[in-house]
Order: C-alpha cells, then sequence, then structure tokens
C-alpha cells in the first residue's frame, strides 16, 4: 500500500477568456449606441435699433432662411398646418397665454414670417415680439 499524499495540482482561474468576453461586449456597446443629435437653425437675426429679448415662460419661433420652423427647438415641417397644431399644444389651455418670440432669419422670405404671425394669431397667441440685433 502507498500511503504518501498525493501532490494536489494548483486550480488557476484563467481570466483571458472573460476579458475576451468583456472587450466584445464594449466593442459591441460602442457600434450599437445611438447618439441623440440636437437639430437647431443657424440664423442670422436682421439689425434693428434694440434687441428684443425673450421673457420667461416664452415661446421661442425661430424661421431659417429656407423657411423651416422650429418651435422651441424642436424642428417643424414648413406647413402651415402643423405650425399652427404645435403653436396650439404649446398655448395650452392657459387663458393667459405665454408670449411668442419670432426669430427670422434676415434672408427669409417675407412669406413665411406672415404665415408664421398668422399661424400665432389663429393659435390664441396675441403678444408677440421679432427678435433683432441689437445695431453697434
Amino acid at each position: 500500500m502507498n500511503f504518501q499524499p498525493r501532490r494536489r495540482e494548483e486550480l488557476d482561474l484563467n481570466l483571458i477568456p472573460l476579458i475576451d468576453v468583456v472587450f466584445m461586449l464594449l466593442i459591441f456597446f460602442m457600434v450599437t449606441t445611438t447618439f441623440e443629435r440636437e437639430t437647431t437653425l443657424n440664423i442670422d437675426l436682421p439689425v434693428a435699433g434694440a434687441e428684443a429679448k425673450a421673457p420667461p415662460r416664452s415661446l421661442t419661433l425661430e424661421i431659417d432662411r429656407d423657411g423651416q420652423y422650429a418651435l422651441n427647438g424642436e424642428r417643424l415641417t414648413a406647413e402651415p398646418d402643423a405650425l399652427r397644431k404645435a403653436l396650439r399644444e404649446a398655448r395650452g389651455e392657459d387663458k393667459d397665454a405665454p408670449p411668442l418670440l419670432v426669430l427670422a432669419d434676415g434672408e427669409t422670405a417675407h412669406q413665411a414670417v406672415v404665415a408664421a404671425l398668422d399661424a400665432a394669431r389663429e393659435a390664441g397667441l396675441t403678444h408677440l415680439s421679432i427678435a433683432t440685433r441689437e445695431r453697434h
């Protein structure tokens, strides 16, 4: 009979496959991540004697040189019906309608500004300002 103790093999935990899986997951999440891209309109305001400031709790309507609308930074389609609907929803059911600040590019067609003012009137917004840059 052989009563000598057997040498036990040391157990190793091999981390290389685990590290490979972590790197693969990292690559997967980097490739499948979507980034939110904010849409803004580039507007070059016309020059006037005084600069219009947005009062607190106001709605801001931006019109770029191509006649595209954005209400409070959210881009809208160029259709007047979509603008009317968005202005009505933004106004809400308040009896005291918030003021509207219109930021129209200096190169914007006059028709786009008139359509926006008409949509604001139909939405019940009676207090409005047209923003300009201050003359230096």
